[in-house]
């Protein structure tokens, strides 16, 4: 990307980029209204209070050469759409020739408003509807907005500027001068740029030549490449190896470690000086076998005194290959410290290593103000055989679940989330640590468990699954401690603690165990049930089954197991069911 064509919005998967000065002709909207006033009112009373739902966009703009008025059909939509019989609507577009060019990412056109005529039939214009139409017309065309704020937010993030039809879609702004302005807000809303001096010399320049754009950027993400192809001589005809074509013929291509890569000192700088209101900060540091680390500062040698630049409206910090941006206690603290008013911190790393959690056991025994803490260690969701060798090293050294609960116990800590090894001890240690419920914050713990720490014994007996008995009663003791801890963790009203595996021979048996809104699912015991009804008397199970289905003999003599739930999600799981699938019984 060269910085005279602006920078790259790399906006899709595909990492195609979003054009930044597109010409578009100038087209009319004029919409006719047949209902009469009392209709009208009780239509956007409906509009107000339907609740929004994400919805399909409709058909392909009419062609940009017609000067003429043509009658628009509008598409059959869902049921869910928020729009109260908008089949009787009547669209009306009033296309101008194509001399009339304007930029879309320039300012509002002085002679905008003229393009613009009120309807003829009862002297209402677009511009007279209320705004509220308006974001309803664009949500259904777009789908709809998330704030950033939301729980949802880090997954729908930006949903508009990767729509599948954006260039599209990004012609209405030329219909007027609202819908210039929120389309502007939909398109820019999210933008990721390669972490290159390059890359951000072009962005710069095209933020200072279109300033109105800025204020519109809320979610930006920097990623950091890992390599770069390096070229060799033009390849022979009787080469082995497979070419590459260039733009001076076939060549042999290698990669090696990347040369422009900008530093997180001079990216903090471009975010600082650029856009005064982003509020979602994503540094994505690469995945890769042994990739390089990214450096902090400018320069080769890390200073003692030299400080981070200051984003003061950045409230979500998401990492994603995390051990590319910190390796140790003074990476994290440098990243923190550019981020005085940060709120949330989603880490998470690309592959396991012991590293992993030693330098995560650092990070989490410091002081944070944070109130949404989501980690993933290990994220890949399979089964073990047995306690793998990085996880032996770390747990040689530490016990991390002790430091997960240094974290946890936060006083300003709402939300934690958690992907690893985690066990009995890190519920034990969070209520060890309340010495006063009043003063945690603490509403939600949500565990997705790799494995369950346990003595070391045999190399067989550390493994984990549902035909392992060792993990699942470390799964059970878990579960209990986590019940237990409720007693002091009075604020705490959603507790899921679960176990993954996408090899699984029965998925629904996964055991997990799930505390919402008063209501429990998942695995119980008697021992459950005793500690539910001591801590939360008022929490009950939604059903108790005794069986996990029927078990039968098959032609061959042996048993086999017929769930009872073969494709739906099992509201009650009893522990000792799982002593028959540990005895060998098949699964069908």
């Amino acid at each position: 990307m060269s910085a005279m064509s602006g920078p790259m919005f790399l906006d899709d998967d595909r990492g195609e980029p979003l054009a930044a000065d597109p010409l578009f002709p100038r087209t009319d909207l004029d919409r006719a209204m047949d209902e009469d006033e009392g209709k009208a009112t009780v239509e956007l009373a409906s509009i107000m209070t339907t609740a929004s739902n994400p919805v399909s966009p409709g058909p392909s703009s009419p062609p940009l050469d017609q000067v003429r008025i043509q009658d628009i059909v509008p598409p059959t939509r869902p049921s869910s759409t928020p729009f109260p019989q908008p089949e009787n609507a009547d669209l009306r577009f009033l296309c101008r020739p194509r001399d009339t060019m304007m930029d879309l990412d320039d300012p509002e056109p002085a002679d905008l408003p003229a393009a613009i005529p009120a309807c003829e039939n009862i002297g209402l214009g677009l511009n007279d509807l209320p705004a509220e139409i308006h974001e309803c017309i664009l949500d259904h065309l777009f789908g709809f907005r998330v704030s950033p704020k939301s729980k949802s937010s880090i997954t729908r993030w930006g949903t508009a500027l990767r729509h599948p039809r954006r260039k599209e879609l990004s012609e209405l702004s030329l219909v007027s001068r609202a819908w210039r302005i929120l389309i502007q807000e939909r398109l820019y809303r999210h933008i990721k740029l390669e972490a290159t001096v390059k890359s951000l010399r072009g962005s710069f320049t095209y933020f200072a030549e279109h300033p109105h754009l800025r204020p519109h950027i809320k979610h930006i993400e920097i990623w950091f490449p890992v390599f770069q192809p390096k070229y060799g001589p033009l390849a022979l005809s009787n080469t082995n190896t497979i070419a590459t074509v260039t733009a001076d013929g076939l060549t042999n291509a290698c990669y090696i470690l990347p040369r422009g890569n900008c530093s997180l000192e001079e990216a903090f700088y471009f975010i600082a000086e650029t856009f005064p209101e982003v509020s979602v900060l994503t540094l994505e540091g690469g995945e890769r076998k042994k990739a390089p680390k990214v450096r902090h500062w400018i320069g080769s040698s890390d200073p003692l005194i030299r400080v981070m630049p200051k984003i003061d409206s950045v409230r979500t910090l998401i990492c994603k290959g995390q051990w590319n941006l910190i390796r140790g206690e003074r990476d994290f603290e440098a990243i923190t410290s550019a981020l005085p008013n940060l709120e949330e911190w989603h880490g998470s790393y690309s592959k396991p290593k012991s590293k992993s959690y030693l330098t995560m056991a650092e990070v989490l025994v410091k002081p944070m103000r944070l109130k949404t803490l989501n980690l993933c260690i290990e994220g890949d969701y399979r089964r073990e055989l047995a306690f793998p060798p990085y996880a032996v090293k770390a747990s040689g050294k530490l016990h991390f679940c002790s430091r997960l609960a240094c974290a946890a116990a936060s006083p300003s800590l709402e939300h934690l989330s958690y992907t690893g090894r985690v066990c009995k001890h890190f519920f034990n240690d969070l209520a060890a640590r309340q010495k006063d419920p009043r003063h945690t914050r603490l509403q939600s713990i949500d565990l997705t468990v790799k494995n369950c720490c346990r003595p070391l014994g045999n190399w067989n007996e550390t493994g984990s699954g549902i035909m392992d008995m060792n993990f699942i009663n470390a799964f059970e003791a878990l579960v209990l401690a986590g019940i237990r801890a409720l007693e002091k963790l009075k604020g705490v009203k959603y507790l899921r603690i679960r176990y993954v595996d996408l090899d699984s021979p029965m998925p629904p048996l996964n055991p997990y165990f799930l505390l919402q809104d008063g209501w429990c699912s998942g695995v119980w015991s008697n021992a459950i049930i005793s500690e539910l009804n001591r801590v939360r008397p008022s929490a009950r199970f939604h059903e108790l089954a005794e069986t996990f289905g029927s078990c039968t003999l098959n032609k061959d003599g042996r048993m086999t197991f017929c769930p009872e739930f073969p494709k739906s999600r099992a509201l009650s799981l009893k522990l000792s069911n799982y002593a028959l699938l540990h005895t060998g019984i098949a699964i069908t």
